[in-house]
Protein backbone atom coordinates (compact mmCIF):
# COMPACT_ATOMS: atom_id res chain seq x y z
CA UNK A 1 0.00 0.00 0.00
CA UNK A 2 1.44 3.38 -0.85
CA UNK A 3 1.76 6.31 1.09
CA UNK A 4 -1.22 7.96 -1.05
CA UNK A 5 -3.50 4.97 -0.45
CA UNK A 6 -3.15 5.34 3.20
CA UNK A 7 -3.53 8.99 3.17
CA UNK A 8 -6.47 8.93 1.36
CA UNK A 9 -7.86 5.61 3.41
CA UNK A 10 -7.67 8.32 6.62
CA UNK A 11 -8.91 10.45 4.85
CA UNK A 12 -12.39 8.84 3.91
CA UNK A 13 -12.11 7.19 7.52
CA UNK A 14 -12.03 10.78 8.87
CA UNK A 15 -15.01 12.13 6.46
CA UNK A 16 -17.05 9.48 7.37
CA UNK A 17 -16.66 9.62 10.80
CA UNK A 18 -17.01 13.27 10.80
CA UNK A 19 -20.15 13.24 9.16
CA UNK A 20 -21.73 11.11 11.96
CA UNK A 21 -20.47 13.49 14.26
CA UNK A 22 -22.34 16.20 12.26
CA UNK A 23 -25.33 14.77 12.36
CA UNK A 24 -25.24 14.15 15.96
CA UNK A 25 -24.75 17.49 16.11
CA UNK A 26 -27.55 18.75 13.80
CA UNK A 27 -29.74 16.76 15.95
CA UNK A 28 -28.47 18.04 19.17
CA UNK A 29 -28.65 21.33 17.72
CA UNK A 30 -32.05 21.75 15.78
CA UNK A 31 -33.79 19.58 17.58
CA UNK A 32 -35.42 18.48 21.38
CA UNK A 33 -33.66 15.56 21.43
CA UNK A 34 -31.71 14.53 24.02
CA UNK A 35 -28.13 12.99 24.03
CA UNK A 36 -29.54 9.75 25.25
CA UNK A 37 -32.43 9.47 22.28
CA UNK A 38 -29.94 10.15 19.49
CA UNK A 39 -27.56 7.83 21.00
CA UNK A 40 -30.51 5.54 19.91
CA UNK A 41 -31.03 6.69 16.98
CA UNK A 42 -27.51 5.85 16.02
CA UNK A 43 -27.09 2.52 17.34
CA UNK A 44 -30.75 1.06 15.90
CA UNK A 45 -29.22 3.16 12.35
CA UNK A 46 -26.41 0.87 12.62
CA UNK A 47 -28.69 -2.27 13.19
CA UNK A 48 -30.55 -1.58 10.13
CA UNK A 49 -27.56 -1.07 7.95
CA UNK A 50 -26.33 -4.66 8.86
CA UNK A 51 -30.20 -6.22 9.05
CA UNK A 52 -30.40 -4.91 4.95
CA UNK A 53 -27.12 -5.90 4.43
CA UNK A 54 -25.14 -2.27 3.73
CA UNK A 55 -22.65 -2.28 6.44
CA UNK A 56 -20.24 -4.47 5.42
CA UNK A 57 -19.82 -2.72 2.12
CA UNK A 58 -19.93 0.65 4.01
CA UNK A 59 -17.40 -0.75 6.20
CA UNK A 60 -15.35 -1.87 3.11
CA UNK A 61 -14.90 1.87 2.35
CA UNK A 62 -15.17 3.55 5.35
CA UNK A 63 -13.34 1.48 7.96
CA UNK A 64 -13.08 2.93 11.27
CA UNK A 65 -15.40 5.94 10.39
CA UNK A 66 -18.59 3.46 10.62
CA UNK A 67 -17.29 1.17 12.87
CA UNK A 68 -16.07 2.78 15.85
CA UNK A 69 -19.18 4.98 16.57
CA UNK A 70 -21.93 3.44 18.44
CA UNK A 71 -23.22 2.67 14.84
CA UNK A 72 -20.35 -0.35 14.49
CA UNK A 73 -21.85 -1.75 18.19
CA UNK A 74 -25.27 -1.18 16.53
CA UNK A 75 -24.09 -3.31 13.70
CA UNK A 76 -22.45 -5.78 15.82
CA UNK A 77 -25.55 -6.52 18.07
CA UNK A 78 -27.34 -7.25 14.90
CA UNK A 79 -24.81 -9.46 13.42
CA UNK A 80 -24.68 -11.62 16.52
CA UNK A 81 -28.12 -11.75 16.60
CA UNK A 82 -28.65 -13.01 13.22
CA UNK A 83 -25.88 -15.95 13.54
CA UNK A 84 -27.09 -16.73 17.18
CA UNK A 85 -30.48 -17.30 15.61
CA UNK A 86 -28.98 -19.40 12.79
CA UNK A 87 -26.71 -21.09 15.17
CA UNK A 88 -29.14 -21.54 17.86
CA UNK A 89 -33.00 -20.88 16.45
CA UNK A 90 -34.72 -18.08 18.10
CA UNK A 91 -33.01 -17.92 21.50
CA UNK A 92 -29.93 -17.42 19.86
CA UNK A 93 -31.34 -14.20 18.53
CA UNK A 94 -31.58 -12.76 22.76
CA UNK A 95 -27.86 -14.10 23.24
CA UNK A 96 -26.16 -13.37 19.71
CA UNK A 97 -26.21 -9.84 20.33
CA UNK A 98 -24.56 -9.76 23.58
CA UNK A 99 -21.79 -12.67 23.07
CA UNK A 100 -20.58 -10.44 20.11
CA UNK A 101 -20.27 -7.82 21.85
CA UNK A 102 -19.39 -9.00 25.48
CA UNK A 103 -15.72 -8.72 25.04
CA UNK A 104 -15.95 -4.97 24.25
CA UNK A 105 -18.67 -4.30 26.56
CA UNK A 106 -16.34 -5.97 29.18
CA UNK A 107 -13.17 -3.98 27.86
CA UNK A 108 -15.01 -0.60 28.30
CA UNK A 109 -15.93 -1.72 32.07
CA UNK A 110 -12.14 -2.15 33.07
CA UNK A 111 -10.84 0.54 31.50
CA UNK A 112 -13.45 3.21 33.12
CA UNK A 113 -13.03 0.76 36.22
CA UNK A 114 -8.85 1.62 35.87
CA UNK A 115 -9.89 5.06 35.26
CA UNK A 116 -11.64 5.53 38.11
CA UNK A 117 -8.81 4.18 40.29
CA UNK A 118 -5.86 6.87 38.23
CA UNK A 119 -7.86 9.87 39.15
CA UNK A 120 -10.51 10.71 41.22
CA UNK A 121 -14.00 11.08 39.98
CA UNK A 122 -16.59 12.95 41.82
CA UNK A 123 -20.63 13.28 41.20
CA UNK A 124 -22.05 16.27 40.94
Amino acid sequence: MSIWQTVLTYLIVFAVGGALCLGAELLIVKTKLTPARILVIFLLFGVLLETVGVYKYIFQIAQAGISVPIVGFGASLARGAIEGVKDYGILGAFAGGLMRTAFGVGAAVAASYLVTLIFSPKSK
